[in-house]
């Protein structure tokens, strides 16, 4: 449709326009409580410069390991060069990768799980930061443009804007998850949730401390409200709350304690879509007691965990199954707190 393919440029210019609601309206049930795990590997490459490598999918093997003991969450990061044959311009996708990813997608949706659809750039392409010298808005909201019309009847996809921006002039930032916001909409995407990331990697304190002000600012065009427009967070437990230490120092549940807070004095709910740690002692405690405060708080819609996928047992925070078998952090401190 003209009105579809012109439409990033018009948000672009416009920061907000209204889009007529129909059939597939946006729907005023909320998500349920949701929790389960990452499955990288179609981001594998790509790193918080927005520079991309090799990308190596999984398998659909381990989504039924997951959904099968309760995970009704498949978070799939997915990097925009590999999704665009390399052009950050592109009006198409390439289609043969673009068939790998998705096989993921719908394997989930079959087993039940709802599927967080994850841009794993870093707010960046090759270095360059979105709306900020990189790539224009315009480009950002037609790749959003694109997935959004491939998922636009399905509900249980959830769109994730940006995994870990940082380092940004936030009212640019912004504009520029406006931009995106819009397109989904217009490409006719009404009912999904929309996960929202502030930056500095999208960490919890961020958000209660006011930085992330212009993404709480974001309106949906689809709605009178923002219910459907939820807090992305990321929180680790090491030492420097980077997740690259196997050792967990902190459970984080004072931040959550104050997120919760401002979520509720905000009328906003969040979703934890990266958390994880070392298959440790320490990790299988602080992480058990994350998770147990996350999954008791209604400000919370839920978790994913990091990391399943092709990621094997010598990664740092690896949960991908070896044989078949979990290992203990999974067992202990994720597994108790799965909804189903």
């Amino acid at each position: 449709m003209l009105l579809a393919s012109l439409f990033p440029v018009l948000a672009f210019l416009s920061g907000t326009i209204a889009v007529p609601l129909n059939s597939r309206s946006i729907e005023k049930r909320a998500l349920p409580k949701l929790g389960g795990v990452n499955l990288a590997g179609c981001d594998f490459g790509m790193n918080t410069n927005g520079n991309s490598g090799t990308s190596y999918c999984p398998g659909t093997d381990q989504i039924a390991h997951f959904t099968k003991q309760g995970a009704n969450l498949i978070r799939l990061p997915v990097g925009w060069q590999y999704l665009t044959a390399n052009s950050q311009t592109s009006t198409s996708f390439d289609e043969t990768f673009f068939a790998i990813y998705d096989k993921l997608v719908q394997a989930s949706l079959a087993a039940g799980a709802y599927v967080m659809i994850d841009v794993h750039n870093y707010a960046r392409w090759n270095g360059g930061i979105i709306g900020q010298g990189g790539p224009s808005n315009a480009d950002f909201a037609n790749l959003w443009s694109n997935l959004a019309k491939r998922y636009a009847t399905e509900p249980r996809i959830i769109f994730g804007i940006m995994n870990e921006p940082h380092d940004l002039d936030m009212p640019k930032w912004g504009a520029t998850v406006q931009a995106a916001v819009n397109a989904i909409r217009a490409a006719g995407a009404t009912s999904q949730s929309i996960a929202l990331p502030g930056t500095l990697y999208t960490h919890a304190e961020l958000w209660y401390q006011g930085v992330n002000d212009p993404v709480v600012a974001v309106t949906d065009p689809a709605s009178s409200d923002k219910s459907k427009l939820i807090i992305d967070v990321h929180q680790y437990l090491d030492s420097d709350g980077s997740g690259t230490s196997r050792e967990c120092v902190i459970n984080a549940v004072d931040k959550m304690k104050l997120l919760s807070a401002w979520l509720k004095t905000n009328g906003r709910k969040a979703i934890v879509s990266e958390i994880g740690g070392g298959n440790t002692a320490s990790c299988q405690t602080n992480l058990g007691q994350f998770l147990s405060y996350v999954a008791s708080d209604s400000n919370f819609i839920g978790f994913a965990a990091w990391s399943a996928g092709s990621f094997d047992s010598s990664y740092e925070l690896s949960i991908t199954p070896q044989n078949g078998q979990d290992n203990d952090l999974f067992k202990k401190a994720i597994l108790p707190y799965l909804p189903g």
